[in-house]
C-alpha cells in the first residue's frame, strides 16, 4: 500500500496534480526571538514539479491515509520532522478542483524552530518569519492559499 498515492491527475482543462487520492502538506510554526512566528518552508528542488520555489513539506496520499498522516509522513520525509515534536491544530482543505482532487494544509505547532534534515526533494528548508513569507517566490498553489492561512491561523490565535 506504501506509496499507491503517487501519480499524477489530470483535470479536464489539461492542469496536472500530484497524488491520485489528492495530497496534503504540514505547515508548521514556532515561535522566533522578538516574538513573532516562523513558518518552515520549503525551497523545492529544481528537478521537481514547480522546482525554485518555495511551499511546504508534502505530498502525495495514500489511499490508507488522513491528510494529517500524510501531511506528518512527508514532513518526516522532506524534513526529518518527527510527529512526536508537533501539535496538530488544524486540517484545512486549501485546493480542491472540479474532478474531487484536494491539497490539504494541516497547520502544526512546535514550541521552537525544530532541526531540519532535507532530502533531495529540497533545495533549502528555512524557518522564515511569517510576514515575509510571501516575499519569496511560491510555489503557485501555496500563494494562492497563503492569505486565507494567514486569515486563518490568525483566528486560531485569538481565541487561544
Amino acid at each position: 500500500m506504501r506509496g499507491d498515492g503517487d501519480g499524477w491527475v489530470i483535470d479536464r482543462d489539461g492542469s496536472r496534480y500530484w497524488g491520485v487520492n489528492g495530497a496534503a502538506g504540514l505547515l508548521l510554526r514556532a515561535p522566533l526571538d522578538g516574538g513573532s512566528t516562523g513558518i518552515l518552508l520549503q525551497h523545492r528542488a529544481v528537478w521537481s514539479h514547480q522546482g525554485g520555489t518555495w511551499g511546504l513539506p508534502g505530498g502525495a496520499r495514500d489511499s490508507h491515509e488522513s491528510a494529517i498522516d500524510t501531511a506528518v509522513r512527508e514532513a518526516g520525509e522532506e524534513a526529518g520532522i518527527r510527529g512526536d515534536q508537533l501539535t496538530v491544530v488544524a486540517a484545512l482543505v486549501t485546493h480542491e478542483t472540479p474532478s474531487g482532487w484536494t491539497y490539504t494544509t494541516v497547520i502544526a505547532d512546535v514550541e521552537e524552530p525544530v532541526r531540519t534534515i532535507a532530502n533531495g526533494e529540497s533545495a533549502e528548508l528555512r524557518w522564515v518569519n511569517q510576514c515575509l513569507v510571501d516575499e519569496l517566490p511560491l510555489h503557485p498553489g501555496f500563494a494562492l492559499a497563503w492569505p486565507g492561512l494567514r486569515e486563518r491561523m490568525a483566528a486560531f490565535d485569538l481565541q487561544r
